[in-house]
């Protein structure tokens, strides 16, 4: 049976975040609010943790999962950003974007594009998603949660529960949260490539 935490999205209380992030580094998988709608992530170097997580989402291991950071200076640890780049997603974040970046050696191969060593990353602009990462003092390597044979990611954490409580070791309730898909802008190559619009305006990024 998982754990239940009824989380204030404005007020988290630390807490219910200093538990989530203990269940977390004990290697358990947990289901959070995030500013694009519901995720399901994992401690980023605990492999049994991610294998649950693709059994649970019935996905391969080549997913291409996101990590999400708490800021800039740790975004910057796992990626290589330039100056340029780093301007331009430092005035955009927290925000619903997510950046494909060259992987610095901090991030585990199995995270990588096998061809490209690129990796998504994050910041969300979610009070709750933002506390959890700032106690972790790590990324979260996460994905949306969007069962099997399903098109959307869920967005009611009662009927989440309802499904995976027996699966994931803890739920999040931060609110009914509807899916709005981050923009993805490829930045790996020096050039910026909008290669999804989502939420984020992407005229931002030229």
């Amino acid at each position: 049976m998982s754990q239940f935490f009824y989380i204030h999205p404005d007020n988290p209380q630390q807490r219910l975040i200093k538990q989530a992030c203990e269940i977390i580094r004990s290697g358990g998988v947990v289901v959070y609010p995030t500013d694009s709608g519901y995720a399901i992530g994992c401690q980023m170097d605990n492999k049994d943790a991610l294998e649950r997580l693709c059994r649970i989402r019935q996905i391969e291991k080549e997913h291409k999962f996101s990590l999400m950071c708490r800021d800039m200076s740790e975004l910057s640890l796992y990626a290589r950003v330039d100056n340029s780049a780093f301007r331009q997603i430092k005035n955009n974040t927290p925000g619903p974007y997510t950046f494909v970046l060259k992987a610095t050696k901090e991030v585990p191969r199995r995270l990588h594009d096998p061809k490209r060593k690129t990796i998504g990353i994050r910041v969300p602009d979610n009070k709750i998603a933002l506390a959890l990462l700032e106690e972790l003092g790590e990324p979260l390597m996460s994905t949306s949660l969007v069962l099997p044979g399903n098109d959307f990611a869920e967005s009611d954490p009662d009927e989440i529960r309802d499904k995976l409580e027996k699966l994931v070791d803890l739920i999040i309730h931060g609110g009914y949260l509807g899916e709005h898909l981050t923009t993805v802008v490829d930045m790996s190559e020096g050039e910026t490539e909008v290669m999804r619009v989502g939420t984020g305006d992407p005229s931002v990024f030229g």
